[in-house]
C-alpha cells in the first residue's frame, strides 16, 4: 500500500471499529499516541500491534521529550526536561544528553513506536512559557552542541530524530495551541540566533517540524504554511532532505489559513510531507475526505522514519542500559 500523508490519532487504549476503518484508508500513513492512549508499556505494545495488524506500514509517533511533555509515564523512566540536563549535567552534560535520548528511544522502541518528536531546538529567550524548560538554553552554540549529543543518542538506539519547531518558537510569547504567535524580529536577528541550530543540524536530522508562528519580516504566513520558509530556506538554503511534519492542523495557530481543507492544501503547497490532525475526529475525517478528493500521498522518504522492531527485547538487563541509568541517577536526573 502506498504511504499516506495524514497522521491521525485514536480515542483510547484499544481500537474500536471506527478506528480500524480509519486505519484502512490509504491516505492515513501515521498515528500519534497521546497520554490517553497509554496506561503501561505492555498495553501500548498491544495497541501498536493491533494498529500494525491493520496497517503494517503505519508510522507510529509519540511526544516523549521528558519533563512536562512525556505521554507514556507508567512503567518507564520519568525523563528529565532538557533544561534539567543542562542545569545538572556539569562536565558530563553531553553524555547526559546522549544517555537521556538513548534511554527514551530504547523504551519507546520497545513499545513498538517508531519515533518521538524530539529534540526541541527552540532557543529559550525567557519569553515563551510553552517552550521554557523544554529548551536546551538560549545560546545557539550550546543548543547545537547538546542537541547533537541528543540526536546521536536517538540514532544509537535506532530512532530517527525530528527537530522542532523550525525556525524557532522561543521568541514568540503566545501558545500556538490556543493563539497565533507572532515573532516580529528582523530576518537578520532570527537568522543570527534561532535559525542557527537548524542550520547546523539539518544534515543530522531525519525530520523537522515547523512552528505555527508568523515571522512577518520573512512571510505573512505561519512557517508551516510558508514556501519561503520550507522550500526556499529549509530545503534550498539548508539542504534538508528529510521529512517535514506539519504541527497539528487543529491548533489555533493553524487557523490563520482558513478551514481544514484550506489548511491541508496550504501545508501540502508549502512542502509538508506528513500532516498531523489530532484530538478532533471530525476534523480528521474532514481532512481525510479532502485528501481522498485531491489524491494526496506521501513521498517515499517517510518509510525512512520507520524503526526496526524491538518488541520483546529485555533492554533493562543490558549493561548499556544500566550504565546510562546510573549516569542520570548520579546527576539526580531520574
Amino acid at each position: 500500500m502506498k504511504q499516506g500523508s495524514l497522521m491521525l490519532d485514536v480515542a483510547g487504549t484499544w481500537l474500536d471499529a471506527s478506528d480500524r476503518h480509519l486505519l484502512r484508508q490509504p491516505e492515513v500513513g501515521g498515528m500519534i499516541l497521546f497520554a490517553r492512549n497509554t496506561e503501561a508499556p505492555a498495553q501500548v505494545l498491544e495497541l501498536v500491534r493491533s494498529i500494525r495488524a491493520v496497517r503494517p506500514d503505519m508510522l507510529i509517533a509519540i511526544d516523549q521529550e521528558g519533563g512536562r511533555v512525556q505521554r507514556l509515564r507508567n512503567g518507564v523512566l520519568r525523563l528529565p526536561a532538557l533544561r534539567d540536563i543542562v542545569e545538572k549535567g556539569g562536565d558530563q552534560v553531553e553524555q547526559a544528553a546522549h544517555s537521556a535520548a538513548w534511554l527514551m528511544a530504547t523504551e519507546v522502541l520497545a513499545c513498538g513506536i517508531d519515533i518521538s518528536f524530539a529534540p526541541v531546538l527552540d532557543l529559550d529567550h525567557g519569553r515563551s512559557e510553552v517552550i521554557g524548560n523544554r529548551s536546551l538554553g538560549g545560546d545557539p552554540e550550546q543548543v547545537i552542541r547538546l542537541a547533537r549529543a541528543y540526536i546521536s543518542g536517538l540514532h544509537d538506539a535506532g530512532m530517527a530524530a525530528t527537530g522542532k519547531h523550525f525556525p524557532g518558537h522561543g521568541w514568540a510569547e503566545a501558545d500556538s495551541h490556543t493563539d497565533l504567535p507572532v515573532d516580529d524580529r528582523s530576518e537578520a536577528d532570527i537568522r543570527a540566533a534561532d535559525l542557527q541550530p537548524f542550520v547546523a543540524l539539518a544534515q543530522e536530522l531525519d525530520g523537522i517540524m515547523p512552528a505555527h508562528v508568523v515571522y512577518p519580516a520573512i512571510d505573512s504566513l505561519p512557517a508551516g504554511f510558508s514556501r519561503r520558509w520550507l522550500q526556499e530556506i529549509l530545503r534550498g538554503e539548508l539542504g534538508f532532505r528529510g521529512v517535514i511534519f506539519s504541527d497539528d492542523l487543529t491548533m489555533a495557530g493553524a487557523h490563520a489559513v482558513g478551514g481544514m481543507n484550506e489548511r491541508v492544501d496550504a501545508a501540502v503547497a508549502s512542502g509538508c510531507d506528513m500532516l498531523l490532525v489530532c484530538n478532533d475526529r471530525g476534523a480528521a475525517e474532514q481532512a481525510l475526505t479532502h485528501a481522498q478528493h485531491v489524491g494526496m500521498s506521501a513521498p517515499a522518504n517517510i518509510a525512512g522514519m520507520l524503526a526496526t522492531p524491538r518488541q520483546g527485547v529485555d533492554y533493562k538487563s543490558a549493561p548499556a542500559w544500566r550504565r546510562a541509568v546510573s549516569l542520570l541517577q548520579d546527576l539526580e536526573l531520574v
